[in-house]
């Protein structure tokens, strides 16, 4: 039994963002995006791009969930999870706002 994998993936951009997607068919949408199939998208004129990160999944749900998780880190988490760099990932995570350095002492 074959199972379909859905991909989730980081490109780095000409402009040195990153754009994060999901697919079923990886070969084919980062041919889209090499190609500029869609004038809208956001990688269209940041061309050219390069993959940089690929995460697999035979559950849709998983790789939905992680691509929307992604899709709302800085720019240096998204570096950190593509160097493999798992100290700089759970740094960048970590909340330093206010709250969190006065504990509950507020």
């Amino acid at each position: 039994m074959s199972y379909k994998v859905y991909s989730v993936y980081i490109l780095k951009c000409s402009d040195n963002t990153y754009y994060t997607g999901m697919t079923s068919n990886l070969e084919q949408r980062i041919f889209q995006h090499e190609e500029g199939t869609f004038v809208d998208s956001y990688t269209y004129k940041r061309r050219p791009v390069v993959l940089q990160f690929i995460a697999e999944f035979t559950n849709v749900t998983d790789a939905i969930e992680l691509e929307r998780r992604i899709k709302k880190w800085s720019g240096q988490k998204k570096k950190a999870l593509i160097e493999g760099n798992i100290h700089k990932l759970k740094e960048l995570a970590a909340c330093k706002n206010l709250t969190h350095y006065l504990g509950d002492s507020l």
